[in-house]
């Protein structure tokens, strides 16, 4: 797991802006790997899951509930985007998840994640909002939008 964990710290280091403050800390991710019920995916750059020892291109960690998933984070590293690989990811998500029994997927995201457009044209529909949810490092505060999709 500890492999594992710094796979996915290379990745989420790089990929989010700290301008938002939604990455998470070690700690955390550390926190929820340990749960029963999160899963995860680690992917190289050309889409294949990422091998042992191997540095990732991207990651997505999921968490399950009976019935229904929520993706945690997805990430990809700067130097692989606009390879199709954050795609990829929700796909083998809503797989992994269905054959785990579950029938819809949920997200939240800042109002202002240009990943908006990734994810509805995956087939997540806005269900619900949650005013000024998340601040920016300016103090901006934003609304988080929820998104799910039906399985």
């Amino acid at each position: 797991m500890k492999d594992d964990l710094d796979r996915i710290m290379h990745v989420m280091d790089a990929a989010f802006d700290p301008a938002w403050g939604e990455a998470w800390n070690r700690r955390q991710v550390e926190g929820s790997l340990v749960l029963p019920t999160t899963f995860y995916r680690l992917l190289n750059s050309e889409g294949n899951e990422a091998l042992p020892g191997e540095k990732p291109a991207a990651f997505a960690m999921v968490r399950a509930a009976p019935g229904e998933e929520e993706l945690l984070l997805i990430a990809v590293h700067p130097t692989s985007r606009r390879r199709g690989l954050g795609g990829l990811l929700v796909e083998l998500l809503a797989t992994d998840a269905k054959a785990r029994g579950s029938e819809r997927l949920f997200l939240e995201m800042r109002e202002n994640n240009t990943a908006r457009t990734l994810y509805e044209s995956h087939g997540f529909i806005p269900i619900g909002r949650r005013k000024d949810y998340y601040k920016a490092a300016d103090g901006t505060r934003l609304d988080a939008i929820t998104y799910a999709r039906t399985l």
